[in-house]
């Protein structure tokens, strides 16, 4: 099956930042195999890359394989007609109303064959002033924004079986994402879903990060380096989170002591951070 996460990200001067990550698990009867599930939509125009959106599909494999060609070419189709650039929040928000009618369409004449459509699909963007989107595609072909409430989408069997949990349990909101490193943070709950769903596979690094840099909207991959370095540290998180439980269950010490100990070390990282 699937777990794919998209999360908004706060960064410096207001700038809004998307990150999509997946495993890249897929399962058929008894046959297992790796599939990408993130879909990057740019295109090429005057030997310059325009970044316009990146999906993330679950579901039947031929399916999200159409909800992404409809978004792709709704998208690139408002792209020229604004004259080969990004679309801006309000450009953004009509494509997806296009892309929603269409998917309405076509699940609608599946559903007259017999068929009733297993997919859902995230898809998000950020337009040249740095306003992030997020939109939630589900099984009727409906979407929804989520980009303000609550700031994240995650898809697929993973999210029910730890996904949304872990993320909430972890500490992601909009408004301390900019203190987080939301990499870190996906790798993390991806890794941890694989460990108790067998249809969820490990993060082996696909995920997409979009964001304006030096006035541009640009997409990128994980590193592998970043890979090989966000592995190393779920392993240590882990075994910490596995500490604190014991920790706190001394009773000389207790939660209170443990919140106490780590709050006046944030404090002095905090005051470290202000003298620059």
């Amino acid at each position: 099956m699937t777990l794919v996460i998209a999360l908004k990200w706060l960064g410096g001067k207001g700038k809004e930042r998307v990150l999509i990550s997946s495993d890249s698990k897929a399962t058929f009867g008894p046959i297992t195999y790796e599939v990408r599930k993130i879909y990057p939509i740019y295109f090429m125009h005057e030997d310059k890359e325009i970044d316009l959106a990146i999906a993330g599909g679950a579901g039947d494999s031929s399916i999200v394989k159409q909800g992404y060609k409809i978004a792709e070419l709704t998208i690139k189709n408002y792209s020229i007609q604004a004259g080969f650039r990004n679309l801006t929040l309000e450009e953004f928000e009509k494509a997806v109303q296009d892309i929603e009618a269409r998917l309405i369409r076509r699940f609608a004449y599946l559903r007259g064959e017999g068929i009733e459509p297993n997919f859902e699909m995230i898809l998000a963007s950020v337009d040249p002033k740095g306003k992030a989107s997020i939109y939630l595609f589900d099984n009727k072909g409906l979407a929804e924004p989520v980009h303000e409430s609550p700031g994240f989408a995650i898809i697929g069997r993973g999210a029910v079986t730890g996904g949304i949990l872990l993320t909430r349990l972890l500490g992601y909101s909009v408004g301390d994402s900019v203190e987080l490193d939301l990499g870190m943070l996906s790798a993390f709950v991806i890794d941890v879903v694989s460990e108790i769903d067998p249809t969820v596979g490990p993060f082996v690094g696909e995920s997409i990060l979009m964001r304006v840099e030096k006035g541009k909207v640009i997409m990128g991959p994980l590193k592998p380096e970043a890979l090989r370095d966000y592995k190393k540290r779920v392993e240590k998180r882990k075994r910490l989170i596995a500490l604190l439980q014991k920790i706190c269950d001394i009773k000389e010490i207790s939660e209170d002591g443990v919140e106490k100990t780590l709050s006046e070390l944030k404090s002095r990282q905090n005051q470290r951070l202000n003298k620059f």
